[in-house]
């Protein structure tokens, strides 16, 4: 059976939620309510386990704090022999506005501690989806802006993108990471304003 590793990033602890590091968490929260699964408080992470017709998913949380998230992805990867071809990871972005999102088969980290992390451990040869955070912040408050909550706005606004990353993660499993990135990245924000 194939398996594919789902990773979203963000740190443990009520202090975190709903911050806006935590966006990655919180699209892993909304696939497994959306499959009725649960996570399970596991080596390195939460996990929580489904199947997509016939394809093993799961679904990691890493309890690492973002810093040393690679420890955890490295580990879940070699313990299930998944391949590097079939993992997605999940993070925010403050380069993309809030609400939008993009896709990518590999690339940079981006300043991303989290993905800077798993980049040393395991390479730049993974997919991501980065959701967008927006950076509405003073000059030196990058810290703030990521660790600070989501207003009850914000969270209205950044929904539909996280109930888009729902589809994407399905996708991705089962038709690949080119296909989903032609179809879902032209529904970024900044596409559709163009096309307006």
């Amino acid at each position: 059976m194939d398996k594919y590793l789902i990773v979203g990033l963000g740190n443990v602890g009520d202090e975190y939620d709903l911050t806006r590091h935590n966006t990655g968490f919180m699209v892993l929260d909304a696939f497994a309510k959306a499959s009725n699964i649960c996570f399970e408080d596991k080596r390195y992470g939460f996990v929580a386990e489904t199947t997509l017709k016939g394809r093993k998913v799961i679904l990691l949380k890493p309890s690492t704090y973002m810093n040393l998230s690679g420890n955890a992805v490295r580990y879940w990867l070699t313990k299930e022999n998944i391949d590097q071809k079939r993992l997605l990871v999940i993070s925010d972005d403050v380069a993309l506005p809030l609400g939008d999102f993009r896709l990518k088969g590999n690339g940079s980290n981006g300043g991303h501690n989290g993905l800077g992390h798993i980049q040393q451990l395991i390479g730049q040869n993974y997919a991501r989806l980065r959701m967008g955070i927006g950076n509405e912040y003073a000059r030196g408050g990058q810290i703030d802006w990521v660790l600070g909550r989501y207003s009850e706005e914000e969270q209205k606004e950044l929904q539909p993108s996280i109930d888009l990353a729902v589809d994407i993660i399905k996708s991705f499993v089962l038709a690949g990471i080119d296909i989903t990135m032609n179809q879902y990245n032209k529904l970024g924000k900044r596409a559709k304003t163009k096309s307006e």
